[in-house]
C-alpha cells in the first residue's frame, strides 16, 4: 500500500530530524518576512546557526522576563506558572560592538 504525503513526511522527520541530547523540541512556525530576513541576518553576522539565535534571545528575554518578576510579590512563582503578565513591548538594542542587548532602563 503507498504511504500518503503525511506519512512519508512523518518517517523523513524521524529519520533527519534527531535531536542527539533529547531536550529539544519541534518548534513549527512562520513569522513575518522582516522577522526571517533579520534572523538570517543574525545568524550570518554572528556565524551561527539561525537555531542559536533564536535559543540566545529567548534566554535572554525570560532572563529580562525573571528580572521583573522578581520585583513583584509572589512574581518569579507566577512567572513559571504562567499566570504572570508584563508590558507586551520588548525593546533590544545594537551595541557599538555589534551585540545585541536589552537597554537600562
Amino acid at each position: 500500500m503507498a504511504k500518503s504525503n503525511a506519512q512519508r513526511q512523518s518517517d523523513y522527520r524521524a529519520r533527519h530530524l534527531k535531536d542527539l541530547d533529547g531536550q529539544a523540541e519541534r518548534l513549527n512556525l512562520l513569522v513575518n518576512l522582516h522577522a526571517k530576513r533579520a534572523l538570517e541576518r543574525l545568524a550570518a553576522c554572528y556565524a551561527v546557526t539561525q537555531r542559536e539565535v533564536l535559543e540566545g534571545l529567548l534566554r535572554e528575554a525570560d532572563r529580562a522576563a525573571l528580572e521583573r518578576a522578581a520585583r513583584v510579590h509572589n512574581g518569579e512563582n507566577d512567572y513559571y506558572e504562567k499566570r504572570l503578565r508584563l508590558a507586551k513591548k520588548i525593546r533590544y538594542a545594537v551595541t557599538t560592538n555589534g551585540c545585541l542587548c536589552r537597554p537600562k532602563t
